[in-house]
């Protein structure tokens, strides 16, 4: 645990953000085998008051990425694919180029477009009745060409990592979901309602916010689908329950705690996801076809604060935001979630993490 100055100061910056930018909020901090530091507050539920809690479920969106990386890596482990095998080796309706890998898939340097992903999203209540392959064949059908040469440089794309979740489903013969659930959460979180792909108990999940005075407001008629949005709560707009179109770009589901067990897996030196060998591949920057480093790896993003490296994956969409991170020289971890569309993870995260770096 952090000292009595140190949670103070914590504490008062995260009551800031309640005041500000966010009805709800949690943050974790966790070294190999305990928590440092726990905090939410806030609001879940604005109208029926409900307050956020540290197992509060909150959508994750494109944290999910880092989960689809590590699945692809484990399949590498077991022999079942290389990692520069063109895509089209498992896809064969792929539209894209036949030279386009699996490495730049995963480190967004294939060339593969990214268009706003605010409409590839379904309400919770038609989630039964939704097929993913009829919306995926559409989006592909309207992005058929490169931005540019696989490769040649980082760009990033939701589409890569949707096709990256259609990979493990050809290889497995399961489900996206079923595999990552089986492979990756299961080994951390036996309990499975602490994370998944779906809203197992409406009355322990949050709702998501927009602020009503945002330029997201302003402008969500023009970029997002109208039965997304619900009614003004004080001076929030709440965004109906819903999932994206492809849980393999953002559909996880959880809470800064079940998030916290994937971290704390990472820190340690053996993790039950991965061998040394591809553990160590998962944190390898990644290079261009001439050598250029690119700030990102096979599955997290490189950041450096206060002199320190660290990896990350920040996910945001309609209602939520949220960011994880890991400091392996320092031997922790944190990680953000909050119930705005517009809360900004990145500088939020940082300004609370230097407390612990400044501690060593």
């Amino acid at each position: 645990m952090v000292n009595t100055f140190i949670q103070k100061k914590l504490e008062m910056s995260l009551n800031k953000y309640l005041n500000t930018t966010t009805p709800g909020i949690q943050y974790l901090v966790v070294d190999t085998h305990r928590i440092i530091f726990e905090f939410a507050g806030g609001w879940a539920d604005i109208q029926n008051q409900k307050p956020m809690s540290l197992n509060t479920s909150l959508m994750a969106y494109s944290m999910t990425k880092t989960f689809t990386a590590l699945a692809m890596l484990q399949l590498a482990e077991q022999g079942k694919l290389n990692l520069d095998d063109p895509i089209r080796s498992y896809l064969s309706n792929c539209p894209y180029s036949e030279n386009i890998t699996i490495r730049q898939l995963i480190s967004h340097t294939s060339g593969i477009p990214n268009p706003i992903p605010l409409k590839w999203v379904h309400l919770a209540e038609t989630h039964e009745s939704f097929n993913e392959r009829a919306a995926l064949a559409k989006v592909l059908q309207n992005n058929t060409k490169l931005s540019f040469n696989p490769g040649s440089k980082y760009a990033y794309s939701n589409i890569g990592y949707w096709l990256l979740g259609e990979i493990i489903e050809e290889i497995t013969k399961q489900t996206y979901i079923t595999y990552v659930s089986d492979y990756i959460l299961n080994p951390l979180s036996p309990q499975q309602r602490e994370i998944g792909f779906v809203i197992t108990d409406l009355t322990n999940h949050a709702k998501g916010y927009l602020g009503k005075y945002s330029m997201m407001n302003l402008l969500k008629g023009l970029i997002t689908d109208g039965n997304l949005w619900g009614r003004y709560e004080g001076k929030w707009l709440q965004v109906r329950n819903h999932y994206v179109n492809g849980p393999a770009f953002g559909g996880l589901v959880g809470s800064v705690q079940s998030f916290a067990r994937f971290l704390q897996d990472q820190l340690r030196e053996s993790s039950v996801l991965l061998n040394p060998e591809f553990k160590e591949l998962l944190y390898m920057e990644q290079k261009n076809n001439f050598g250029e480093a690119l700030g990102m790896t096979l599955g997290w993003h490189i950041g450096n604060l206060q002199g320190v490296k660290y990896f990350f994956k920040e996910g945001g969409g309609g209602g939520f935001h949220s960011e994880m991170r890991i400091y392996p020289t320092k031997q922790f971890a944190s990680v953000i979630m909050v119930n705005s569309t517009e809360f900004n993870s990145n500088a939020s995260l940082s300004n609370l993490d230097k407390a612990f770096l400044e501690a060593q």
